[in-house]
């Protein structure tokens, strides 16, 4: 997506702070500084300074200026935190806590699904199974099918409160996509697993939906913990998700 003057002095800003350019708890240089490096106005630096305050990275006050807040208190629901963090590179910390959360959020959120969604739920929720397959057997963009699949999920419970969560999850569950895909046949031996999962969901079984959701998140988790086990570096995810080569399976 392509951003506008805004967006653009927010991510350089929010991409400095998290990988250390502006370290915790320094202050951001002056403004006529930062208009000079970024080429925009102050109109525009006072406005990007606004957005990572709401997000949790910066802090301002009298005497104190514009200073870097701790990670403690970074909104790590943000999508664009999400991603700066990525791009800059992962931290084992940070995809454990990853997948603590999805431990805690998506079992009970599947349960709801399985009692709640609606026809055209399922209709999407299949749609995105489909490109999760294709994807497979053809090639292509494996990841962002196998979003639109728990994002599918999250909405199927029809809670506004998890349905919002839904759009903040986005980021952090691209990541953990992207991590155990880089395993091989990873995206293949999974899709069985998310196979039980809609099945579940589609016969209003809330407890065979929890545990085929917590099969498939501990399924992910040993992806990721072999490869945080590895002695090569974590890669950074800036880059679009990438496409798996066409294969052929007996699914």
């Amino acid at each position: 997506m392509i951003k506008n003057v805004h967006g653009n002095t927010v991510d350089q800003l929010g991409a400095g702070i998290v990988t250390g350019r502006y370290p915790v708890g320094s202050s951001l240089p002056p403004e006529p500084m930062l208009c000079e490096e970024l080429g925009v106005s102050r109109t525009v630096i006072r406005e990007a300074v606004k957005s990572l305050i709401a997000k949790g990275l910066l802090v301002t006050g009298p005497k104190v200026g514009t200073r870097v807040l701790p990670e403690d208190q970074w909104n790590w629901f943000d999508p664009d935190v999400v991603a700066w963090q990525s791009s800059a590179g992962l931290s084992r910390e940070f995809l454990r806590d990853l997948q603590e959360l999805r431990r805690l959020v998506e079992p009970a959120a599947v349960r709801l699904a399985a009692e709640r969604a609606t026809a055209q739920d399922i209709v999407e929720i299949e749609a995105a199974y489909a490109g999760m397959k294709r994807s497979i057997e053809e090639g292509g963009d494996y990841v962002s099918s196998d979003l639109r699949f728990h994002q599918g999920l999250l909405r199927a419970c029809h809670n506004r409160m998890l349905a919002h969560m839904s759009k903040a999850l986005g980021a952090l569950l691209r990541t953990s996509f992207e991590i155990s895909t880089t395993r091989p046949d990873g995206p293949a031996s999974s899709l069985p697993m998310h196979r039980a999962v809609l099945d579940a969901v589609i016969e209003r079984a809330p407890q065979k939906a929890e545990r085929a959701i917590l099969a498939l998140i501990d399924g992910a988790n040993d992806d990721i913990e072999v490869v945080l086990k590895s002695r090569r570096k974590l890669p950074s995810l800036g880059a679009p998700a990438p496409r798996l080569k066409a294969r052929v399976t007996a699914r």
